[in-house]
């Protein structure tokens, strides 16, 4: 069953992260202090929403990279119950997508937590101050449909933020795999 975003509200702060990449190097959203704007991606190996759309990810991020956003991807769920979802099946993912983005490990699910992540994907994207600006869909891609993995939605969501402008909503939620919670571990 597809899972939609809880669309946190536009403003929020961005929650601090500081988690292990799957090269072994640990990473935090204090790591990118004169990117323009952050993107934040909770991504999974094993949810076909991803798999559709994962190469396009890597294409979009690549190109906004060199306009100075930076991203990282997280994996957080539950790889006891998920094994595909594990730092080793992430770093051939990301080998296989094309990431160049530092993909984290987020082993106890606290930042899935701090973010209000529903799903994979789940995008946040957070301007220069490190505030909400968008969370929404990469574009209208699902896995039973033939529409273009584009990225057309976050796209014109990074135009706007990098041009200094508002993301007017509504902002389409992003929809996929729910999180995979460790027993006992689901938020309320």
């Amino acid at each position: 069953m597809a899972i939609a975003s809880f669309m946190v509200p536009l403003g929020s702060p961005i929650p601090p992260f500081r988690l292990a990449s799957v090269e072994g190097a640990t990473v935090s959203d204090e790591d990118f202090p004169d990117a323009p704007a952050l993107l934040v991606v909770f991504l999974s190996n094993h949810c076909p929403y991803v798999r559709r759309i994962e190469r396009g990810i890597g294409a979009l991020t690549a190109e906004y990279a060199a306009k100075g956003v930076a991203t990282v991807g997280i994996g957080s769920n539950d790889v006891v119950r998920y094994p595909d979802d594990d730092a080793g099946h992430l770093r051939e993912q990301a080998a296989r997508a094309g990431f160049a983005f530092p993909y984290l490990v987020d082993e106890t699910q606290d930042t899935a937590r701090a973010y209000r992540a529903a799903c994979t994907p789940d995008f946040f994207l957070y301007d220069g101050d490190r505030r909400l600006a968008y969370r929404g869909e990469f574009d209208g891609a699902r896995p039973k449909n033939d529409l273009p993995v584009d990225g057309s939605s976050l796209r014109a969501a990074l135009d706007l933020v990098l041009a200094g402008k508002a993301v007017p909503e509504p902002h389409t939620p992003s929809l996929g795999c729910g999180i995979k919670w460790k027993p006992g571990d689901e938020p309320v």
